[in-house]
C-alpha cells in the first residue's frame, strides 16, 4: 500500500446545483457504498454540496492502476441522466453537450486531485470538507448537514456504514 490518500473534488458543470435534490445526492452515496463494498476504494470522508463533491479516498491495491474517478463520475452521470429523463426532461436540457463524444455533460472536466501522505494534511482536508456546508450557509453547524462524514469523525456516529478512519491507513 504505497499510494497515498487522495483528496478529490468534482464540480457540476458550470457550478449548477445539479446535486441539490437529495435523490441525486443519494445516487452518489450508493455509488460510493458500492465501490467500498466491492473493494475498489477505502472512503475516508466526503461532503456532497449542491454543485460539487469532496472525497477523501484511497484505491485498493487491485484498483491502483484504474481510473476510479472517471468510473465514479461516468456512472453517477448516467444515473442522474436516467432520473432526469424520467422526472425532469426540461432540466436535462441544461446539460446538453456541445462536444462530439457525448450527448449530456454533468461534471466539469479536470477534477481537482491532491495526494496526502501524512495525518496533518489529511486532517486539514477533512476539516475543510466538513465545514464547507457551514461556509455555504447550508447549515449553522457541520453536524446539521446530512451529506457529510462529519458525524463519523466528531461524534463517533456512523450513519453511513462504509467509512474508514484515515488514521488507519496513514
Amino acid at each position: 500500500m504505497l499510494h497515498g490518500i487522495e483528496f478529490f473534488t468534482a464540480t457540476c458543470l458550470n457550478w449548477q446545483p445539479l446535486l441539490l435534490p437529495d435523490e441525486r445526492k443519494n445516487i452518489l452515496i450508493e455509488s460510493l457504498k458500492f465501490m467500498v463494498n466491492d473493494n475498489r476504494i477505502w472512503l475516508y470522508g466526503f461532503v456532497i454540496m449542491p454543485n460539487h463533491i469532496h472525497l477523501m479516498w484511497r484505491r485498493q491495491d487491485a484498483w491502483v492502476s484504474k481510473n476510479t474517478e472517471q468510473i465514479f463520475l461516468k456512472f453517477t452521470a448516467q444515473q442522474i441522466k436516467f432520473r432526469l429523463l424520467k422526472s425532469a426532461p426540461i432540466e436535462l436540457e441544461q446539460y446538453r453537450s456541445t462536444q462530439h463524444d457525448r450527448i449530456y455533460h454533468f461534471w466539469e472536466r479536470r477534477p481537482y486531485k491532491a495526494t496526502m501522505y501524512n495525518r496533518k494534511v489529511a486532517s486539514q482536508k477533512i476539516d475543510y470538507m466538513h465545514y464547507n456546508p457551514v461556509r455555504a450557509d447550508l447549515c449553522k453547524l457541520p453536524e446539521e448537514y446530512k451529506y457529510s462524514s462529519y458525524k463519523f469523525y466528531e461524534l463517533n456516529k456512523d450513519d453511513w456504514g462504509f467509512i474508514t478512519h484515515y488514521e488507519e491507513h496513514l
